[in-house]
């Protein structure tokens, strides 16, 4: 059956050696572009697609020509900082609590 990955990791899916596969250069989690924005969602699914046509040759790898926006995104990443460093700690605890209230409710 072909086949077609888009993924974000791409020395983890070239080593899994995958027929055809997509890389975007975009936060993990996000192969197909950013949330809500469906026209990017909608080229990068297509470019996908194109690769049934157009690639030929096993453990192929084709570079999306889509960006995330600034090139920079990777330096401010999941960072964490003074400024959002409380705001962040808040976060983890509350999804902390709602996995152990879940858990309880699952025993």
């Amino acid at each position: 059956m072909p086949t077609v990955m888009i993924g974000s990791a791409r020395d983890i899916v070239e080593y899994c050696a995958v027929p055809r596969f997509l890389y975007v250069d975009f936060p993990l989690g996000n192969p197909c572009g950013k949330p809500w924005d469906t026209s990017m969602q909608k080229r990068i699914v297509e470019q996908a697609l194109s690769l049934f046509e157009s690639v030929h040759k096993p453990m192929t790898t084709v570079v999306s020509a889509e960006v995330w926006g600034e090139h920079t995104w990777r330096q401010h990443f999941l960072e964490v900082t003074a400024d959002n460093r409380i705001e962040l700690a808040q976060k983890g605890e509350a999804l902390r609590l709602s996995r152990s209230q879940r858990q309880r409710r699952a025993d």
